[in-house]
């Protein structure tokens, strides 16, 4: 997890919500990547998403299943379903997401038995430190806001 939590500091740097991913196969890493929604002006650039563009343009493979996503924050059920199109097998993240979480705070789509893919899901690694990142950004920006 601490590779996402670097990515996820990157994100900063651009205003972005500071959400890391890492891919790994095979115990190595293979793409990261952090939100870059206000940098391109896109608001698909999730950290996920990119990571998942970036591992399948290097592997060379459009499905990942022998991989594991590592992510800062429960992915929204955007990146939650690009996960199961991408076949990723594993998703590991650190703090949970009450308001959009898709793997399991409010939806469970990564791991929905009525889709073609579901991936093993595992929450709460490094908990503290990837909320508090996300935590601080937001108390940051209401206090520039006032």
């Amino acid at each position: 997890m601490s590779p996402a939590i670097e990515e996820a500091r990157k994100a900063l740097e651009t205003g972005d919500i500071p959400i890391g991913a890492v891919i790994t196969c095979r115990d190595e890493i293979v793409s990261r990547a952090h939100n870059e929604i206000e940098k391109s002006g896109n608001p698909l650039a999730h950290a996920e998403v990119l990571a998942i563009e970036r591992a399948t343009a290097k592997l060379g493979t459009k499905f990942l299943n022998d991989c594991s996503i590592f992510v800062t924050v429960e992915p929204c059920p955007m990146c939650a379903g690009a996960i199961v199109l991408a076949r990723v097998g594993k998703v590991v993240f650190g703090a949970n997401e009450p308001k959009f979480g898709a793997c399991g705070s409010l939806y469970m789509i990564a791991a929905d038995e009525r889709l073609n893919h579901q991936a093993k899901i595992i929450g709460g690694i490094m908990e503290a430190e990837c909320a508090e990142l996300i935590k601080d950004f937001f108390r940051a920006k209401r206090e520039n806001n006032v």
